[in-house]
């Protein structure tokens, strides 16, 4: 069964003991970000603070950060489990025959589960103030670093929609709190919630665009809100998919933007057109402090939320920390849908210290001269991989998830001179080292064996293996020896 709303994931957690209670005062300026990564490093609990200084909401952190809470957050024993369904999906076929109708059945009866289901009311609504009555301040909202230009939401939800087709999105993009009523809005120029924002902008009229926040909700419907969705679905839908049950959606009570009714906390309110302010420094997840920048300012003119609210929130910084296992999640849940636009692909991994956007590992069922660049510059034209600076391409038999090994064997497979491709096009907007904003270069590996039809006419050796045969004799005079 799906989680009823965060507040339901939390008992979970605590009933798997993968939740620690803070009872005593922690301060939300930097304590608690230290407290965060030293868990998430260690491999320790999400972290529920009972007392954040200077709030009575409690704060919680690090709900994602293993792959067991992922994993539990999703509703799965394993993440494999929903790449399997979407397997299973992309493999429908229009059924021959009323039996292959029955068949199929099943799968289209999840199907209709997924689309949200708009209500009258909901939790988030237990409380609702109008302007003048709310204060962010009264939020535990974290300071995150020492250079950070100030107090920052980390784990918005930032629902916003196309002018151009009428469909809503729902993103997260850091929100840093100038005041007790107004943030920037961090949307990075490829962002959705960017796009709308020029949208409108190109109208060339006085607009303010409206927008609704949401802290806290259903985990599926967080991690929707991260996910390399294409723009034309809605993430509620795809939260839908992951928790096989309908997201309970609410009309905003100053727009019509659709929000999650069962959200911990709404904040409504405004962009205003043209509007912009110096937005940072923050401590981002390459580990490095993305530098202050222009950005949109949001306005917030009501909140609503439950009577007793949770705040949920995340940091980031020098990997590994909670981020890595929401996209480690990204990864493995949506290698499908790679493997649907390039068949060759076997698997691929995005280690930690890559950050997501600078090292892709990929391996492939090599089948013709020139296949792995075929692949480098097919992921660089998909979504948000286009990002990625660093693209590292195996044969099947290596295995991707150990970085060591990969290491090991690219190392040994390539001539660079031969084997490494630049090419130039977009980065990602955190990439400080990039020659120009959203704007610079990238570098494909060729690692796989090479074939004489790739001009390599030398004799290629082989690896160095012993015969099972033998390392099976050794296993029981292992024993007989005592070691």
């Amino acid at each position: 069964m799906p989680y009823d709303d965060l507040q339901d994931f939390v008992r979970a957690l605590d009933k798997k003991k993968e939740l620690k209670r803070i009872p005593f005062e922690v301060d939300p300026h930097l304590e608690i970000t230290e407290f965060a990564d030293r868990a998430a490093k260690q491999g320790g609990p999400a972290l529920l603070f009972e007392k954040p200084k200077g709030s009575a909401i409690p704060l919680l952190i690090n709900a994602f950060a293993s792959d067991r809470r992922m994993a539990l957050a999703l509703g799965v024993d394993s993440l494999d489990e929903i790449a399997q369904r979407i397997t299973d999906l992309k493999e429908l076929k229009k059924p021959e025959g009323f039996m292959g109708a029955i068949k199929m059945l099943p799968k289209l009866g999840e199907l209709s589960n997924i689309f949200p289901k708009t209500v009258s009311d909901g939790a988030c609504k237990e409380v609702i103030l109008r302007e003048g009555e709310f204060s962010l301040d009264a939020f535990p909202i974290l300071h995150c670093w020492p250079q950070d230009g100030g107090r920052y939401i980390t784990l918005p939800l930032v629902f916003s929609r196309s002018l151009r087709t009428g469909k809503p999105n729902c993103g997260m993009y850091r929100m840093q709190v100038f005041d007790s009523k107004t943030c920037g809005m961090h949307w990075q120029t490829h962002k959705q919630g960017a796009d709308h924002y020029r949208q409108l902008k190109a109208q060339g009229k006085e607009m303010r665009m409206p927008i609704s926040v949401a802290i806290g909700a259903d985990p599926t419907v967080t991690f929707s809100a991260i996910a390399p969705l294409p723009p034309d679905i809605d993430e509620m839908m795809f939260a839908g998919f992951l928790r096989n049950e309908p997201v309970r959606m609410v009309k905003s009570e100053t727009n019509d933007h659709l929000v999650p009714a069962d959200a911990e906390i709404v904040l409504e309110g405004y962009v205003e057109l043209g509007e912009l302010r110096r937005e940072g420094p923050f401590g981002d997840h390459t580990g490095f402090y993305s530098l202050d920048d222009d950005y949109p300012v949001f306005h917030v003119t009501c909140v609503t939320h439950r009577k007793n609210p949770l705040y949920a929130a995340t940091i980031v910084g020098p990997p590994p920390m909670e981020d890595f296992w929401m996209g480690k999640a990204v990864e493995r849940i949506f290698l499908p849908l790679m493997k649907l636009q390039l068949p060759e692909v076997v698997d691929i991994c995005m280690p930690p210290e890559g950050v997501f956007h600078n090292l892709i590992l990929v391996s492939i069922r090599k089948a013709y001269p020139g296949h792995a660049r075929k692949v480098m510059h097919s992921i660089w034209g998909t979504g948000q991989a286009m990002f990625s600076k660093c693209i590292v391409v195996v044969d099947d038999d290596v295995n991707v998830q150990s970085v060591s090994e990969v290491a090991w064997k690219a190392l040994n497979n390539i001539d660079p001179q031969r084997d490494i491709e630049m090419v130039m096009g977009p980065v990602d907007s955190l990439d400080h080292a990039s020659r120009l904003p959203n704007y610079g270069s990238k570098m494909g590996v060729d690692a796989t064996r090479k074939w004489p039809e790739e001009g390599f006419t030398r004799r290629w050796p082989d690896v160095i293996r012993m015969p099972n045969e033998v390392r099976q004799r050794v296993d029981a005079l292992w024993k007989k020896a005592g070691l």
